[in-house]
């Protein structure tokens, strides 16, 4: 990666506070670009092999990743996320003909940037991917309930005080629950408004699983039969 520029201080500054997976086997690159983006004040993993990124994608907002990599083709990393995920991913390479192009963006990157490229340039592709691939939370910024508190602003979840580190999309379920706590959400809704519509009550039924785990009880979201899901008391 290089930066053509410094980053300059009339970039703005995004109003959500990201967790970025730099994906990068350079390590005076990696640490360039993660110093840049935790100026703008995202949090920050930086991975040099595409083992390490199939280990940590998924508690990221957004992956940014090498498709040059010394142990796993980066293709082959980028079908093995989008196989598992949707996560927004940005491509980075210094393979830069169409084909290449063509090559990234089948493999389900949802952008791709050539090397050598500017800071603003990656910053403004990774607000267009997150306004295009995140549903856009209209409740109140932060939930309160009980022991357990939902941050909108910085995507954190805390219980009792403690940090709860959840992905994407389960941080968006459990908020869309929080955030109507008397109201049954049926499984078609909450397809529609955290996974933008495409249907698979499996989909919804193992990140709800996975978030009661997390909290430490299935209390916190109760199954109403037939119809889906209300947040519960813990």
């Amino acid at each position: 990666m290089e930066i053509r520029q410094p980053v300059p201080a009339q970039i703005r500054k995004s109003t959500t506070n990201w967790r970025v997976l730099v994906v990068e086997n350079n390590t005076g690159d990696r640490e360039a670009l993660a110093a840049g983006l935790r100026r703008h004040g995202h949090h920050v993993e930086g991975v040099a092999t595409g083992n390490a990124a199939l280990q940590s994608y998924q508690l990221s907002d957004i992956v940014l990743l090498d498709l040059e990599l010394p142990d796993v083709d980066g293709l082959e990393v980028c079908r093995s996320i989008r196989a598992l995920s949707d996560v927004p991913l940005i491509a980075v390479t210094g393979w830069g003909t169409e084909l290449d192009r063509v090559l990234g963006l089948q493999a389900g990157a949802d952008d791709y940037l050539v090397k050598p490229y500017g800071f603003r340039e990656l910053m403004a592709r990774m607000d267009a991917v997150m306004r295009r691939s995140r549903p856009q939370i209209q409740a109140e910024q932060v939930v309160l309930r009980g022991p357990l508190r939902i941050d909108a602003a910085s995507r954190e979840v805390s219980l009792h005080g403690r940090v709860v580190e959840l992905t994407r999309k389960e941080f968006d379920l459990l908020h869309l629950l929080a955030s109507h706590p008397e109201t049954v959400i049926s499984r078609k809704r909450i397809m529609q408004q955290v996974w933008g519509g495409s249907w698979s009550r499996r989909t919804v039924d193992t990140h709800v699983s996975s978030l009661r785990g997390k909290l430490g009880g299935s209390d916190w979201i109760v199954t109403v039969r037939g119809v889906g899901f209300r947040f519960g008391s813990g």
